[in-house]
């Protein structure tokens, strides 16, 4: 039988070629890493008013209205909380609507991210 792949391809010959273990074929398949995640992190300081953290956390982060209120507490009390955990290009597209939103009101909100 004629092998499938053209030259260049990805695949190194001897990945994802079918072999014999015991009068079973099997196929082995290449590993995919998984895309590193990242916190979006929200920071508390003395002029957002809270209301405005709960909408944001119930309009940008898909929160509950009694998530964000759960966590709009936490970022007040322990000075920062995690809004949510996403891949790279949508923890920083998070960060901006944070940051856009805040801004457009008037208030100084930050966000940040961190690896996970």
């Amino acid at each position: 039988m004629p092998d499938p792949r053209q030259p260049g391809d990805p695949i190194a010959p001897d990945e994802g070629s079918p072999t014999r273990e015991r009068g079973v074929v099997t196929q082995s398949r290449p590993k995919v890493a998984r895309p590193q995640r990242f916190k979006v992190i929200l920071y508390n300081d003395d002029y957002t008013p809270m209301e405005f953290v709960v909408a944001l956390l119930e309009q940008v982060f898909s929160k509950s209205p009694a998530a964000a209120t759960e966590l709009m507490l936490q970022i007040h009390r322990k000075g920062m909380g995690i809004a949510g955990v996403y891949v790279q290009q949508i923890a920083e597209t998070k960060v901006a609507t944070v940051h856009q939103l805040a801004e457009r009101r008037g208030h100084p909100l930050r966000a940040g991210l961190e690896k996970e």
